[in-house]
């Protein structure tokens, strides 16, 4: 079933789409910083684009848009996600990969492409659909880990696997030309937004890393412990790229002990 936006998921914990945020009171057209409460931690955007802070690798930080609540109007230019899917994408069969997403148009660098949407599950409904799975199933559930200042980790599964967009469709890659960022709207529960990484080609297979590596280097988490484990437990790579790591990232806190 398609759905663009996040829908709550079978277990009924998370609503996506309840707002929980207050609005900004700003009255011009568009938000200012250091006049707009969603603009607190910097601004988000320059036009469509993702704002580059300058540096090639670095943590994805905080973005927040305006909302439902916010007193300035739709032309406001901190509202880009939220206004979903803007782009000719098509989805197409690839030769070893299944289907994958490509794009009919030009992509300029670090414009917002589309969101993984899809039905947002607890920890434990994520690892009973996991443990649920066979070797030939695909797996489409996507855990994404925050690190908070305060020394937490918040955690966010997606699964559109019966509900979902055409994020579904998007292969993964050892060399991306998308990268993921947490985009929150109305509430805690971010929409998980893809972005291009650099300028993309009319015809050019889009794809992200699922390992979330990819411009989050410096983070050593519980994947890279996958790396010593059997790779017979893991689905082969077929990306292509000069850095292929021959094996899908896999992460073993959602899987059964071998």
């Amino acid at each position: 079933q398609y759905s663009p936006d996040n829908v709550a998921g079978a277990d009924g914990n998370i609503d996506p789409t309840e707002i929980t945020f207050p609005g900004c009171s700003c009255l011009t057209s568009s938000c200012v910083v250091h006049a707009c409460s969603c603009l607190r931690c910097g601004e988000n955007y320059n036009g469509l684009c993702l704002r580059h802070t300058g540096e090639e690798e670095e943590y994805a930080r905080p973005v927040f848009e305006c909302n439902a609540m916010c007193q300035c109007g739709e032309s406001c230019h901190n509202r880009v996600v939220q206004k979903g899917l803007q782009l000719r994408l098509e989805v197409f069969k690839t030769e070893k990969k299944g289907w994958g997403l490509r794009t009919l148009e030009f992509i300029a660098k670090g414009r917002f492409v589309c969101e993984y949407a899809g039905e947002v599950l607890g920890f434990n409904e994520a690892r009973r659909r996991i443990q649920a799975q066979t070797s030939k199933d695909s797996n489409y559930i996507i855990a994404v880990r925050e690190h908070l200042h305060s020394g937490q980790i918040m955690e966010t599964f997606v699964d559109p696997t019966y509900i979902g967009n055409i994020g579904r469709f998007l292969n993964h890659s050892c060399e991306p030309n998308l990268f993921m960022v947490p985009v929150r709207v109305d509430s805690m529960v971010p929409k998980l937004a893809l972005f291009a990484a650099g300028d993309i080609s009319a015809g050019e297979e889009l794809s992200y890393d699922y390992s979330g590596r990819f411009r989050n280097l410096q983070i050593i988490n519980r994947e890279q412990k996958s790396l010593e484990e059997d790779n017979r437990l893991r689905k082969p790579c077929y990306c292509g790229s000069r850095t292929c790591a021959s094996f899908l990232p896999w992460d073993s806190s959602l899987f059964s002990a071998p």
